[in-house]
């Protein structure tokens, strides 16, 4: 089966065919660096991570830019509060997504460039706007995109350009406009913004660039005219990613992007996340709970990504209890004992068959409940098999199934993830096992309440004990 995405642009699924076969040319519309990117924002990161690994995965050469916002007013309003610089107050928000990206197993995109690096590129872009006589400069400086010289306006959201009025991030005092309908591609720098370093020169005076204008340029910039795929939360249809559409064509004259995908959002206990409710939760607080990292990465990717996401503390429950599963089915494979003349019980048969239909889900536009669920399907008929053997397996049968299983983890990242809490270094395993010494006394000798007591220890460390006729054996679920 081929690659299968949902367009946005046309509202239906298309075979994905990228517009040079040597390389795919996507573009992410990342965190705006004013604050800690929430919980909601990784939802939608997390299917930008899922789309990059699937399509490396699936062979192609991927070239993958997501953008730092680093100027807009949320960045001046916080820079300003702080009486620092926007440079000063946004860098370490950007080391903050990093290092909160590479908490959950995100893999590093080819570039994160910042809006405020590309100022000369967006003011050429402006140029060749109004040449074409789509953009007009205003008396105070600002320059406008004229929404009614752009035919096509609407086809993204599909709204109609004579009912639109100002987009939720254009300020309502922009005054000067031909038309309420216009966007601003340059605003005009107030004293106030100038001085945290949010203005530039232009050839219309000390200004900064509009927020839309700023993914339109970085794009180009480093992608070519012409993207294969454009990504963002599904908030940003309307109006970012519609006015992005009618700059960058407008001052092409080309199509701006072939498929445009866009993520669904989360709720938290059933309820929009939203700092006017009170529940913005970050990745870092959940974190702090002691929440394990690859049981947050499962429950994001657990539903489509066209489709709302809840997340609650039953779900990531039931997450962390699915990566174990997983964790523990791994090391039954690596303890199987296996021989060229060992027994074939089907496990080969099993293996294929899952990331057979593994595969089809993925390219299915990127259906991860599905994957998940031939997966554990796999993992299901698996262990059966296992449990009605005697003796060693057949090496080649076990190998394939190992192969299997590390191939479906490139894409969802689980395994590599839930694999770091289990690093155990040389003093954590003594400690461990001098105490599980003292809890084989203590039940000797019947002291029942020591022995409780260990084992609650050693649970809190995120060490599961298991007890048996051979003895008790320990393994490590979590950092």
């Amino acid at each position: 089966m081929a690659l299968r995405f949902h367009n946005t642009l046309t509202r239906r699924l298309e075979p994905f065919e990228p517009l040079d076969p040597d390389m795919v040319r996507v573009y992410a519309c990342g965190p705006t660096i004013y604050d800690y990117a929430h919980i909601g924002n990784f939802r939608t990161f997390l299917v930008f991570d899922l789309l990059h690994r699937t399509l490396e995965w699936r062979g192609y050469r991927v070239r993958f830019v997501m953008n730092f916002t680093d100027v807009d007013d949320k960045v001046i309003r916080a820079a300003r509060e702080r009486g620092v610089r926007i440079e000063e107050h946004t860098e370490p928000f950007a080391q903050a997504f990093l290092s909160d990206a590479d908490a959950l197993g995100m893999e590093r995109f080819d570039l994160y460039p910042r809006a405020t690096r590309y100022i000369a590129p967006m003011i050429r872009m402006v140029e060749r706007l109004i040449q074409r006589e789509l953009a007009y400069v205003t008396e105070d400086g600002s320059v406008y995109f004229r929404i009614a010289a752009f035919e096509g306006y609407g086809k993204l959201s599909g709204i109609d350009p004579d009912q639109v009025r100002s987009g939720a991030r254009v300020a309502v005092d922009e005054y000067g406009k031909d038309d309420l309908r216009d966007f601003a591609l340059w605003k005009a720098a107030r004293p106030e913004e100038v001085e945290v370093g949010a203005g530039w020169d232009s050839p219309w005076g000390r200004g900064r660039p509009g927020w839309h204008l700023e993914c339109s340029a970085m794009s180009q910039a480093e992608l070519g005219e012409t993207l294969d795929i454009h990504l963002g939360g599904e908030d940003l249809i309307f109006p970012h990613h519609e006015d992005e559409i009618a700059q960058s064509e407008g001052s092409t004259g080309k199509p701006f992007v072939r498929t445009w995908m866009h993520v669904k959002h989360l709720l938290i206990e059933g309820r929009k996340m939203a700092k006017s409710l009170g529940n913005t939760t970050t990745l870092r607080d959940l974190l702090e709970e002691g929440v394990d990292p690859a049981s947050i990465r499962h429950l994001l990717l657990g539903a489509h990504y066209r489709s709302e996401i809840n997340l609650t503390r039953d779900g990531l429950d039931a997450s962390g209890r699915a990566v174990r599963r997983l964790l523990d089915f791994r090391e039954r494979l690596e303890r199987t004992p296996s021989s060229e003349e060992g027994t074939a019980a089907g496990l080969a048969e099993a293996a294929r068959k899952g990331l057979s239909a593994f595969r089809d889900a993925l390219d299915e536009d990127l259906n991860t409940p599905e994957a998940l669920a031939a997966l554990f399907v796999m993992v299901g008929e698996v262990n059966a098999a296992l449990d009605r053997i005697r003796g060693p397996v057949l090496t080649q049968d076990l190998m394939e199934v190992q192969t299997c299983l590390a191939s479906m983890d490139q894409v969802l990242g689980l395994l590599e993830l839930a694999s770091r809490g289990r690093v155990v270094d040389d003093d954590f395993r003594e400690w461990v096992e001098g105490l599980l010494e003292e809890r084989r006394k203590a039940r000797q000798s019947r002291d029942f309440a020591r022995a409780d007591a260990i084992r609650v220890e050693l649970t809190a460390a995120g060490v599961v004990v298991e007890d048996s006729p051979e003895g008790s054996r320990w393994k490590r679920i979590q950092g």
